[in-house]
C-alpha cells in the first residue's frame, strides 16, 4: 500500500528504466536532440526524448569595493529563447574535452576581461534532469583584475556591470533577474 510518509531507504534500482536503442533527430549548434528506447523494471517501454548537450558553467566573480561593500561582476545580455535582456553571472558552454574550470576562467576574459586570483568549485547540478543529460558547474572566483577587453563569440553583445551582492540576492527571481540557472549559482554561493 502506498504511505507517502515511508522513510527513505535508500533503495532506487527498482526506478532505473535501461537504455535501448538511441537516434539523434536533429543536430544543433548548440545541442543536438535524440530519441532513446527505454524499459523499466516491471516490463513497461517506451520512447523518450532527449536533449543531448554540452556541460555549462557559470562564474561568480566577486570582490569588495574600495568602501568594503561586497560586489558581483555580471552581464546583461538580449536571451533569444525568451526574448528579453536578462542579467546574468558570465556563463558559458564547456568545449569538448575542456575541463570545467578552465572553461569556467576562459568565459570570464572572454565576457568581462578579467582574471582571477582564486577560484573554488561551489557545486555542480543536473540543469533539468527530465530530458537534459549535461551537467552545470558553478564557480566563485575572487580576486579579480581587468586584464583585456572582451573577446566574445560573434552573436554575443553585452554589457558588464558590478552589482552589489545584496541588490542581486533581493532581486534574483524577478525582473531582469529571472534566469534558472543564475538562481542555482546564487543558491551555491549562499549555501
Amino acid at each position: 500500500m502506498f504511505n507517502p510518509y515511508n522513510e527513505d531507504n535508500g533503495k532506487t534500482d527498482h526506478l532505473i528504466w535501461k537504455s535501448g536503442r538511441r537516434e539523434r533527430v536533429f543536430k544543433g549548434p548548440i545541442f543536438d536532440v535524440c530519441t532513446v528506447e527505454r524499459s523499466s523494471s516491471d516490463g513497461r517501454s517506451s520512447t523518450f526524448i532527449e536533449v543531448d548537450s554540452p556541460n555549462w558553467v557559470t562564474v561568480l566573480p566577486w570582490y569588495r569595493r574600495e568602501d568594503g561593500k561586497p560586489m558581483f561582476v555580471m552581464v546583461d545580455q538580449f536571451r533569444h529563447g525568451s526574448s528579453t535582456v536578462t542579467r546574468e553571472f558570465p556563463a558559458g558552454v564547456v568545449e569538448k574535452d575542456e575541463d570545467p574550470m578552465v572553461a569556467a576562467l576562459r568565459e570570464l576574459i572572454e565576457e568581462t576581461g578579467l582574471e582571477a586570483e582564486k577560484t573554488y568549485l561551489l557545486g555542480d547540478v543536473s540543469p533539468n534532469s527530465a530530458f537534459m543529460n549535461n551537467r552545470s558547474c558553478f564557480y566563485l572566483v575572487e580576486g579579480v583584475r581587468l586584464v583585456a577587453s572582451q573577446n566574445l563569440d560573434p552573436n554575443e553583445q553585452l554589457d558588464v556591470f558590478s552589482v552589489p551582492v545584496e541588490e542581486v540576492i533581493a532581486s534574483m527571481g524577478s525582473g531582469i533577474y529571472d534566469n534558472g540557472i543564475m538562481m542555482m549559482a546564487l543558491g551555491f554561493f549562499l549555501r
